[in-house]
């Protein structure tokens, strides 16, 4: 029984001193003009994917010489068609950098587990060309599939959106 009431005591005194809740407003000098400089190490806004997970945006910061990189794909979306449940699939997208200045790629992310990207690490010059290869594993899943991967790069919008489709033919269930 006292170990019951120490444990209930502990979780209401946590709870307590947790939720204090502070007015914002409070905090703002009414008299002030400054706006606060951006983080530029914030890792960005977090938003919903249509499928429900989250992904994280950012804001792009101007660069100090006003040039951005520019990733033109050849195509950015790509339909493997009718697949077998559990067959890996690989696609590259190319693309090249018509931009002002050298392409930098801090980070591809698929939309789930299924989809891997593997992109280039270092700088891609302007005027060069690169790839982004695009796995997906349809392990698991069943009939029309659409996935992402995001790409946090240097361009204006600070990301580039990758699409990979198919059809997923299960194996039927009746048949042995």
């Amino acid at each position: 029984m006292n170990k019951r009431i120490y444990v209930l005591a502990l979780a209401i005194a946590t709870i307590a001193t947790s939720c204090k809740k502070e007015d914002a407003s409070s905090k703002i000098d009414p008299n002030s003009t400054e706006i606060a400089p951006a983080d530029p190490n914030a890792q960005g806004n977090v938003e919903p994917n249509i499928d429900g997970t989250e992904q994280k945006t950012t804001e792009t910061i101007a660069p100090k010489d006003g040039k951005y990189a520019v990733m033109s794909f050849k195509e950015n979306e790509f339909n493997f068609g009718e697949i077998k449940q559990g067959d890996k699939v690989t696609h590259e997208f190319s693309f090249t950098n018509t931009g002002e200045a050298d392409l930098v790629i801090t980070e591809a992310k698929g939309s789930c587990g299924c989809t891997v990207p593997e992109y280039p690490k270092e700088p891609i010059p302007v005027g060069k060309k690169g790839t982004i290869k695009v796995s997906f594993n349809s392990a698991g899943k069943s009939g029309e599939q659409a996935k992402t991967v995001t790409i946090m790069c240097n361009t204006q919008k600070g990301s580039e959106i990758l699409t990979v489709k198919s059809t997923v033919n299960a194996p039927d269930s009746a048949k042995k």
